[in-house]
């Protein structure tokens, strides 16, 4: 008998509550579609501050401190609140459903295909945009150290995008292409094509070197603090409507994205040693660690150089290490560390797209290419070239002023179905899972604050955000119902 409309949209897949630790429903596939479960707490761990630690902190703090002011670190906050209310749902979620595809598979197993694949559509946006806005913010700290190490500049021409958002709108220019991005692309397509684990060790010792580089500089930034540059404490420039809590909300808005680490530890489930486990603890340390350092570099950044100055201001760390000390080799030093330890970033946003398309591709929403996985290195190699082109494509093209906030919509909303997803699978489950970590207060009261935080912070984003996000989800709509619903597993 065949399902009618409504069953196929809201078709669910059945969650294998007795899950062996050592081997996910992708084993029995055979052919081709395994992947190899090498990822510890620690790897783990890392992989969520690699993917979290440097994105709004090396990049953003030019485009947030001019929206907010001083005020950005209520901005920090008011997104690392949201960012912990969703984070207990995820870590609820991780444990009823320790798969690879994250918000993804907790929909599929709670709200249906069509949210399942709508949710797809808000992570593949999360991710590639993502890869693509933090490697175009590492190629200024890369101009920014062969000046300070060598007095050399990358040529415009090769530093500049081709799309530009300026103030009359979107500008093209074809006589120039920002390289460096497509070059780090290119690196870290090298390097995950090899193997997760020796990508998820590299990337451990990528974040640590992060956290010294960023203690570096908030030690330094301290010595030049002025409690003056914290007055007024709000933007109360209303030219733009961006004055007071406007602007602290907006600014939430732009470095919510930064949050995009806690997704990527879910969606590496399949590829953790003991997922129901480790994917709750990784989550929440990798949560408590961003968050720290947030509000530690933010504080300093602020107390050294009055807001006014950050408008605009490529690799504005390392500038802000040049001024207080009025020697060159501190921001020689932070130049040096984000050119290495920002390509966890782009890494990690990489592979955590490559690992959505291969859970949608698993369940037939997605050509079956995109879960083909190399049986000696037990990756998905094509997979990984196609996303990385897509990516390196962008980064080249594309003024990353325009991608932070695209970044944020689609973590936003895909936060939203995590939280709405929680008491759905609480309500099927509950009786067949015993153990393992809940959300406190019930399954209602943190996902509800969830979904509200997350509206707050998405209604200050800009109109052309909202009609670009529209367009791209009606696209994969568009998609779903042309491939997806024909091709599901579950038909």
């Amino acid at each position: 008998m065949g399902q009618t409309l409504l069953q196929k949209l809201t078709r669910t897949k059945v969650v294998n509550q007795t899950l062996d630790d050592s081997a996910s429903e992708d084993s029995h596939e055979g052919g081709g579609s395994e992947l190899n479960r090498s990822i510890g707490l620690f790897s783990l761990t890392m992989i969520g501050v690699g993917a979290t630690i440097g994105t709004g902190i090396f990049f953003t703090m030019a485009v947030a401190v001019p929206k907010a002011g001083p005020a950005v670190i209520l901005s920090f906050l008011i997104a690392a609140l949201t960012a912990g209310l969703t984070a207990l749902c995820y870590a609820e979620l991780s444990f009823r459903i320790p798969s690879s595809g994250s918000a993804y598979s907790f929909a599929y197993a709670s709200l249906g295909e069509f949210a399942a694949f709508v949710v797809a559509a808000c992570l593949l946006l999360e991710y590639g945009l993502a890869g693509s806005a933090v490697a175009i913010g590492w190629s200024d700290y890369l101009d920014n150290f062969l000046q300070n190490a060598f007095g050399w500049q990358i040529p415009l021409a090769l530093h500049s995008p081709v799309f530009v958002l300026g103030a009359a709108g979107l500008e093209f220019h074809p006589d120039q292409i920002n390289l460096p991005p497509i070059l780090l692309v290119i690196l870290c397509t090298f390097l995950l094509c090899r193997g997760t684990k020796e990508s998820a060790t590299t990337n451990a010792v990528m974040v640590i070197m992060k956290l010294v580089i960023l203690l570096f500089f908030v030690v330094i930034a301290f010595s030049g603090f002025d409690s003056h540059n914290f007055v007024p404490f709000f933007n109360t420039d209303n030219s733009q409507g961006l004055a007071g809590m406007a602007g602290v909300t907006t600014a939430s808005g732009t470095v919510f994205f930064s949050f995009i680490g806690l997704d990527t530890i879910a969606t590496a489930g399949s590829e953790v040693r003991s997922p129901k486990r480790n994917v709750p603890i990784g989550i929440l340390a990798a949560l408590g660690i961003v968050t720290v350092f947030y509000l530690l570099v933010a504080v300093a950044a602020v107390g050294a150089q009055p807001a006014s100055k950050f408008m605009g201001q490529e690799a504005g760390l390392a500038v802000i290490l040049q001024q207080v000390t009025g020697k060159s080799w501190p921001a020689l030093v932070l130049s040096a560390g984000a050119i290495i330890s920002v390509f966890s970033i782009t890494l990690v946003s990489i592979y955590g797209q490559t690992r959505i398309l291969y859970a949608i591709s698993r369940d037939g929403l997605a050509p079956g290419i995109f879960k083909k996985v190399n049986p000696t290195s037990h990756v998905p190699v094509a997979n990984t070239v196609i996303v990385s082109i897509a990516v390196a494509i962008v980064a080249g093209l594309v003024d990353s002023n325009f991608l932070w906030d695209m970044v944020s919509m689609g973590t936003l909303t895909a936060f939203i179905i995590v939280a709405i997803a929680v008491p759905i699978m609480r309500h099927k489950s509950d009786k067949a899972v015993r153990g393992g970590f809940r959300v406190p207060f019930g399954p209602y009261v943190i996902p509800t604050l969830s979904v509200a935080a997350c509206i707050y912070i998405m209604k200050d984003l800009s109109n052309l955000t909202f009609e670009v996000f529209g367009i791209w989800m009606i696209v994969f709509i568009a998609l779903y119902f042309a491939y997806g619903m024909s091709h599901s597993k579950l038909k």
